[in-house]
């Protein structure tokens, strides 16, 4: 496919990620031409350029009308493979009971396992496949997927098979990732060192035999599970040669930070109680700051500090946390739109932290998130905002319908 015309085409680069100012550094060409050869990125340049013969051996020519290009967004941190809603407790949360309340009556996580374990994996497949495909339609085109509302053999199994389903099934990269230590199951509860031992003996070693997973997660959190476990849990995992990606400081300044970085994990995701300490260690890191603005504003939370930590110069990214009872929306243009609108990010930094940096928090920075030759042709085609930056536009009416058309792997996703 031949691009002409477009407007402004976003996220020229081959970096792999982006942090401190180069986060804010503007990517991009006005009036502008881009090739796909396959499924990959083949070249791009001013119009000015475009020669005769390119012209003439494209295979389909688009013209975009002065609309933007720019690489689909990448969410790297969803639970989007659930059986049931929890819309009951959606009403609790209106009517005062807090995250931790609802949790200690049985609901939250617990909840959505109950559900699970009585749902068959045909079920939850057809399920779960149609909220991918609606992120998908939404303009995302690399997607993470958790384990986590199994917490048992059987059921955490059933969810990794579920998400290689998915991935064999739609044309984004998803990654899986295995979070049996997302809490403590019923069957445990009172015994948390004896599930750390279930996690580490009875469920890694399946996990890593049929090679369902990319990356192992942990709630490490007040209520949850603490540094000296999570740790435990990581160490286990690396003998298996599965990296780390975890959840901390949502609840409290939980440690989290600090036993992720020593692990060398490739994120710490959510961050919303993060301190001064945890920013220092990110931004001497390469572990990814992943934030999770939607589930701030679904619970009511404060906001991770994200200008803090840019400025900081930690890698930031910022995803959808996409799940049934904290955040249940996987729109990343809205999350977007909250990276500027309530982490004070500029449209610029938003944009490089749900494109680029998610990326490569799913380990996927060579292969998308930017415009770069040789990078997947994963690409959004927005409609022309005359006399507007498109970008910030997204961000500023960030309700009004912006994308066009989509491409993923060089070819139109209808």
């Amino acid at each position: 496919m031949l691009f002409i015309n477009i407007g402004r085409l976003y996220g020229t680069t081959d970096a792999h990620y982006l942090r401190g100012e180069a986060l804010g550094e503007q990517h991009s060409i006005d009036d502008a031409w881009l090739l796909t050869q396959g499924s990959r990125i083949a070249s791009f340049g001013h119009m000015r350029t475009l020669s005769p013969e390119l012209l003439g051996g494209a295979h389909e020519i688009i013209d975009c009308r002065g609309g933007a290009i720019m690489p689909a967004w990448c969410d790297s941190h969803t639970h989007i493979v659930w059986a049931a809603n929890r819309v009951g407790e959606f009403i609790d949360k209106i009517q005062g009971l807090s995250y931790e309340e609802i949790a200690a009556r049985g609901g939250g996580i617990l909840n959505s396992a109950d559900r699970l374990a009585a749902t068959s994996e045909d079920d939850l497949y057809q399920c779960s496949l149609a909220r991918v495909k609606q992120v998908i339609r939404s303009g995302t085109g690399a997607i993470e997927i958790k384990s986590g509302y199994g917490l048992s053999l059987d059921s955490e199994m059933k969810m990794l098979r579920v998400i290689a389903r998915i991935a064999s099934e739609v044309p984004v990269p998803v990654r899986s990732t295995f979070l049996g230590a997302h809490a403590v199951s019923r069957e445990y509860q009172g015994r948390q060192e004896e599930y750390v031992d279930y996690v580490i003996t009875g469920m890694l070693p399946a996990v890593a035999a049929e090679g369902l997973a990319h990356y192992v997660d942990v709630f490490c959190d007040t209520g949850f599970f603490t540094p000296g476990q999570t740790a435990r849990i990581l160490e286990a995992a690396y003998k298996y040669g599965i990296r780390p990606k975890i959840h901390g400081c949502e609840l409290a300044a939980s440690g989290g930070v600090e036993v992720a970085v020593r692990h060398g994990a490739l994120s710490v995701d959510h961050l919303e109680r993060a301190d001064e300490a945890d920013i220092k260690m990110l931004a001497g890191s390469d572990t990814v700051a992943t934030m999770l603005p939607g589930a701030s504003f679904f619970l009511g939370m404060p906001y991770a500090p994200a200008r803090h930590a840019v400025d900081s110069g930690a890698i930031v990214a910022l995803a959808s946390d996409f799940n049934p009872g904290s955040s249940p929306s996987g729109d990343m243009r809205l999350v977007y739109a909250m990276g500027c609108i309530r982490m004070r990010l500029t449209p610029t930094e938003a944009f490089h932290a749900a494109t680029i940096n998610g990326a490569f928090a799913m380990g996927l920075g060579a292969e998308t998130g930017s415009i770069a030759p040789g990078k997947l042709a994963n690409l959004i085609l927005t409609h022309p905002t005359p006399g507007s930056d498109p970008l910030a536009m997204a961000a500023y009416m960030y309700t009004n319908p912006y994308i066009h058309r989509i491409f993923f792997n060089g070819r139109e996703y209808m």
